[in-house]
């Protein structure tokens, strides 16, 4: 079987099983597989950064914890990278993973809750130094939108959203708010027309089939880490 995917050719591959879901059903490739994908970028630019011009899927592979193979049936999702014997060449590869990716781009992304949380993600540089730039912010508190100063962003209240969205080209959305109005945000992010969603509230929210949405939750995460610290538990193995 073959498929087209940004221009590239792609052979089927074996999988294993936890790479067989689609998410959404519209795709060829794995969503597993594009998770995986900025991972590789972020080693293959912190490799360039030390001077490093070639690595091997193995070596590769020792840096993010997976497998050559792993990384091998990825690639082959979206074309020839590398050739046998002399592994891929770092700059070119990671290239062709920031085109894949889309980040040869700017992003912009629209904030939804400016508590706490919210002023600490506009405060945060890794966005920007990435391509994702926030550039409207909107709250349903107008004494918080009165109040609040975000440097170089305008504050708007939620009634303002579509227009705001559809005026400043935005097409990603962060939700920080508190979970309980979490998603009720996210159905207005999807009806104003969004299609990435990046959600902090600490609560599952549901989107159509159409919608892409990441789901950070640090809570959550700590506590599937204390688990492993209990006196009573025999030491496990630490999971990837």
């Amino acid at each position: 079987m073959t498929a087209r995917n940004n221009g590239r050719h792609i052979q089927e591959v074996e999988q294993d099983n936890d790479e067989l879901e689609v998410i959404n059903g519209d795709e060829d490739i794995p969503d597993i597989v594009i998770r995986r994908l900025p991972t590789y970028a972020r080693s293959l630019a912190y490799m360039l950064q030390g001077g490093t011009t070639t690595v091997s899927s193995s070596e590769l592979a020792s840096r993010i914890g997976g497998t050559a193979a792993q990384i091998r049936r990825d690639l082959s999702y979206f074309g020839e990278f590398g050739k046998q014997g002399k592994g891929y060449n770092v700059n070119y590869l990671l290239e062709q993973i920031k085109e894949i990716l889309n980040m040869d781009r700017d992003w912009n992304c629209a904030l939804v809750g400016i508590g706490n949380l919210g002023q600490a993600l506009v405060h945060y540089d890794g966005f920007r130094e990435r391509g994702f730039h926030i550039v409207a912010a909107f709250d349903r508190d107008p004494r918080r939108i009165a109040r609040t100063q975000l440097p170089g962003i305008e504050a708007y209240p939620m009634e303002r959203l579509a227009e705001a969205l559809k005026e400043k080209h935005i097409a990603i959305g962060i939700i920080a708010v508190p979970a309980e109005g979490a998603q009720e945000v996210a159905d207005e992010l999807v009806a104003a027309g969004i299609r990435a969603i990046l959600n902090y509230a600490p609560i599952i929210v549901q989107v159509p089939d159409s919608v892409r949405i990441r789901h950070i939750d640090p809570i959550s995460a700590l506590q599937s880490m204390t688990y492993y610290l209990s006196p009573n538990k025999i030491k496990a193995k630490r999971v990837r």
